[in-house]
């Protein structure tokens, strides 16, 4: 087989692709632009560096083309692309018939008065990691915790932190995230596995930050819910214990929908198969961004391999991992870093872990790094920078729904902090201890 020698020049389309998506988010963001980093879409700041890798190589034009495709119909990618959509339409259905709502209402009849910064945490958690999306979850939650702080003394800055932590919490851990989605599917390894190994890592950090916001929160009431609706909040549930019980991600989701969508019919008369059909539609729609994002990432990803790109960035973190005689903690380090940087420069967690995937595959083969570890690094470091980016969608929408300024929301995160430091600790104690099999073919999930 043909040994791909490294080259730096092969990285120039990923670079421009990050280059136009922060310069144009630097920009909008001088012209005082909401959102300033989602005026240019990334599918569409990703097509000069497809034209600019179509141009590079001494290929044919067809064998670039046939590499691009290749790496568009990758299994994993193709994976991605079909979980993508299922997700949303969960999402979309039930949402539509009131699963949300019903599922905010259950939490708040259980949070205790003493602890009501801890019960917006845990509550944001719960709902990111049954829907699988920090976005919703802020959505949701946010302006409830700014009922919070104005009808109970607590900290404003404090409760929505809670939320953005909590929502951060359920992205990372999420069986239907798409963060989780991305990498086990670029490390190939079982979502249930990588939920045990994140789950022993993340936990510590959500429990500090619990202590945290208790010790820091005042002591309130709690505004009257409204009154809950069991058959509402079946959906969560329902894909929560089939994702948990290891039940294929495509028959949890397919089943979710359906449940849904039935709950959605008898409780509601006006709620029919039209309307179920709309809303399923609608999330589909919702996920073609990056739906399209992950396939020319994948296209783009494939020819970057095929010339060295990613080899020379692997060879890179090889030659200091050895040169130090750390390998494992190198290696992990690498990974982190990687995702990190990538996580900063796109401000998508999910496109940080899609650039960082296949690099971070080949960095945990060669050290020898569990594919579960690789996984469980590259999603906790990405969720860990996308939740503390002045400039990334959570803290601008959290921001704009509490009017405060991105900045000073930062500091309030308590979580995101915690989960880097608890995730540092691990890396350098090399907890939790499991084997070390690298990822080399992917797992079904």
């Amino acid at each position: 087989m043909k040994t791909v020698q490294g080259s730096p020049l092969a990285l120039l389309p990923l670079l421009v692709f990050l280059v136009i998506f922060l310069g144009s988010g630097i920009y909008y963001s001088q012209q005082n632009i909401d959102f300033a980093f989602y005026q240019i879409k990334a599918p569409v700041a990703v097509l000069p560096a497809i034209i600019i890798a179509m141009m590079m190589g001494r290929e044919t034009l067809n064998q670039k083309v046939e590499t691009f495709l290749k790496g568009i119909g990758d299994m994993n990618i193709v994976m991605m692309c079909m979980v993508f959509l299922l997700a949303g339409a969960f999402a979309s259905v039930t949402k539509a018939i009131g699963g949300v709502d019903a599922t905010v209402n259950l939490g708040l009849h259980i949070i205790p008065q003493q602890l009501i910064l801890p019960g917006i945490f845990v509550i944001s958690a719960f709902i990111a990691t049954a829907m699988g999306t920090s976005m919703g979850t802020i959505a949701a939650m946010a302006p409830i915790a700014v009922g919070f702080a104005n009808t109970a003394d607590v900290s404003l800055g404090l409760a929505v932190g809670a939320v953005i932590g909590g929502a951060m919490f359920g992205d990372n851990l999420s069986i239907i995230s798409d963060t989780t989605i991305a990498a086990t599917r670029t490390q190939g390894c079982e979502m249930r596995d990588k939920f045990k190994l994140n789950f022993l890592i993340a936990t510590p950090a959500a429990v500090v930050t619990m202590v945290v916001l208790f010790v820091l929160g005042d002591t309130g009431s709690v505004p009257q819910p409204e009154e809950i609706n069991f058959l509402l909040v079946l959906p969560y549930l329902a894909v929560l214990g089939l994702a948990l019980a290891g039940v294929n991600v495509l028959v949890v989701l397919m089943s979710g929908i359906i449940i849904a969508g039935i709950t959605g019919i008898y409780h509601s008369s006006d709620y029919t198969i039209e309307t179920l059909s709309s809303n399923i539609f609608d999330g589909y729609s919702n996920m073609l961004e990056i739906m399209v994002l992950s396939m020319f990432i994948g296209g783009l990803s494939a020819i970057m391999k095929a010339r060295g790109g990613l080899t020379f960035l692997v060879s890179l973190i090889q030659r200091f991992t050895e040169r130090r005689g750390l390998q494992r903690r190198g290696g992990e380090a690498g990974i982190s870093a990687l995702v990190s940087i990538a996580g900063f420069f796109t401000a998508n967690n999910t496109v940080a872990i899609l650039i960082s995937g296949s690099s971070a595959q080949e960095i945990a083969t060669k050290n020898g790094i569990d594919g579960r570890r690789s996984a469980s690094l590259l999603d906790i470091f990405s969720c860990v920078i996308q939740g503390l980016l002045p400039y990334g969608a959570q803290i601008l929408l959290a921001g704009s729904v509490a009017s405060m300024s991105p900045l000073e929301l930062i500091s309030n995160v308590h979580y995101c902090w915690l989960l880097g430091l608890s995730a540092i600790i691990a890396i350098i104690f090399g907890y939790p201890k499991s084997n070390a099999v690298a990822a080399k073919e992917p797992a079904t999930c």
